[in-house]
């Protein structure tokens, strides 16, 4: 959420939840609303990894959490998953916001190899309890991150590229819906594609010079985020970025690419959005959906380093 901030996107509505009252203070600071649950639990201490005592700090706190989702028409729940109180409150908020009605998108993390097995069974186990309460689910790798970032990069920035992805999910289909640009969708496009639509996968590309937004759109469908075959999708949502100058053929072409990579009959929906701050970069982010599969994306065998799975 304090990554969000930085970036903040009009027409949302920010709230950072957690057990950890001193942890709040900082998404307080950025202008988030903020929401510590489970006093009687935690005493404002935190969840001490135990995502049981996450589970029943946001049930103590379930009020306050549906006070807060109440008149919302989409609800982003983003958390990195293996701790305690992302993995044990992460679907009981999913929960009562689909119980609101409003359109439930979860778009979190799995830990890095390092942070150990303890922590990577927690997250794939709140995951597994995090589907059966959202419409869509987004799950990031962050071991997957290991791919698209150079060798030395310190532990710290690491975990920030990872945040950052998760706010690139979010500011990608918020966007379209609130933010004027050269194409616009409305929410029900949106909510077509992504209602009840399971598990999804999320690819993010940038281009530079002449072929910039075809670049991107190839650098995004071709994402080691992506754990499966974008052919396969039959549900899509892009969102294309780019400066003042971008031209309607640039965005046609980028948008060829896409549908040319994805399933023949994919209900496909996307936005195109100027910003007089970008000079020469066109980013695209892609979300697909209705992968027709017994398992969903982002939970192959491969996620999981072999030492992890013993």
């Amino acid at each position: 959420v304090d990554r969000m901030l930085e970036t903040a996107v009009g027409g949302v509505e920010y709230w950072a939840i957690n057990t950890d009252a001193q942890a709040l203070g900082r998404s307080k600071a950025l202008g988030a609303n903020v929401l510590n649950i489970g006093s009687a639990v935690t005493r404002g201490l935190g969840a001490g990894g135990d995502p049981d005592v996450g589970r029943m700090a946001a049930e103590e706190s379930a009020q306050d959490i549906a006070a807060m989702i109440q008149g919302t028409d989409l609800c982003f729940v983003t958390s990195g998953m293996g701790g305690g109180t992302g993995s044990g409150a992460a679907p009981v908020v999913s929960e009562i916001a689909k119980e609101s009605g409003a359109l439930t998108v979860a778009i979190v993390t799995k830990p890095f190899a390092f942070e150990g097995r303890r922590r990577m069974r927690q997250a794939t186990d709140a995951i597994d309890r995090l589907r059966q309460h959202v419409d869509t689910v987004i799950i990031v790798s962050n071991n997957k991150l290991l791919e698209i970032i150079p060798d030395d990069t310190p532990v710290t920035a690491a975990f920030r590229v990872a945040d950052d992805i998760l706010r690139q999910g979010v500011v990608g289909i918020s966007e379209i819906i609130v933010r004027p640009g050269l194409i616009n969708v409305d929410f029900a496009d949106v909510r077509s594609v992504m209602k009840d639509a399971g598990s999804a996968l999320m690819g993010i590309g940038t281009g530079v010079g002449k072929t910039s937004a075809e670049d991107a759109a190839i650098a995004a469908i071709s994402s080691p985020l992506l754990d499966e075959p974008v052919q396969d999708a039959t549900g899509v949502v892009f969102n294309i970025l780019g400066p003042r100058n971008l031209s309607l053929q640039e965005v046609n072409r980028a948008a060829r690419v896409i549908y040319d990579n994805v399933h023949e009959d994919a209900n496909v929906i996307f936005g195109a959005l100027v910003d007089d701050d970008i000079e020469d970069e066109v980013s695209i982010t892609v979300l697909a959906t209705g992968f027709n599969q017994g398992r969903g994306p982002g939970v192959s065998k491969a996620d999981v380093p072999d030492f992890l799975s013993k």
